[in-house]
């Protein structure tokens, strides 16, 4: 199912990124296995009702630092269908409550949406108590926003 909607979410940067299908029509895909074994990823489906809407793959480790104990957006999708209403930002309160720490949610220079989204989700979140800043290394390229749920 996950797998599936990673084609979806893939799908979606290519129009970005100039990803193309391979030979089966099919995009590459995510290293998954690794949320159904390690106990620091952090598979969820996102659903509307009983319907599918997405999925967030956190982590419990900065790709930043490599520091354990700081929570990691590593990938967040939201179907098309399902984007504007509130979906999203639901999604992203979920997890933000689940998870009580520090937080780091990284996005690419070329996706100026998803910084917007993360802007606003949070910004609403911590009521405006985040850092963003311009990271520049091996590690990542692209803004960072940073904020704790403590």
């Amino acid at each position: 199912m996950l797998e599936n909607l990673v084609q979806l979410y893939v799908y979606d940067w290519s129009e970005l990124s100039g990803l193309d299908v391979g030979d089966d029509g099919r995009f590459g895909d995510l290293p998954l296995e690794p949320y159904w074994v390690d106990d620091w990823r952090h598979p969820f489906l996102l659903r509307v009702g009983d319907r599918l809407a997405g999925f967030a793959l956190i982590l419990e480790h900065s790709r930043l630092t490599g520091a354990h104990g700081v929570f990691d957006m590593a990938e967040f999708f939201v179907m098309r269908r399902y984007r504007r209403q509130g979906v999203g930002i639901a999604a992203a309160f979920a997890a933000f409550d689940r998870f009580k720490g520090p937080w780091e949610v990284r996005q690419r220079d070329e996706n100026a949406a998803a910084t917007a989204f993360w802007h606003r989700a949070i910004g609403d979140y911590t009521r405006g108590n985040y850092e963003e800043r311009r990271c520049d290394s091996p590690e990542w390229t692209g803004p960072v926003q940073t904020f704790s749920t403590r």
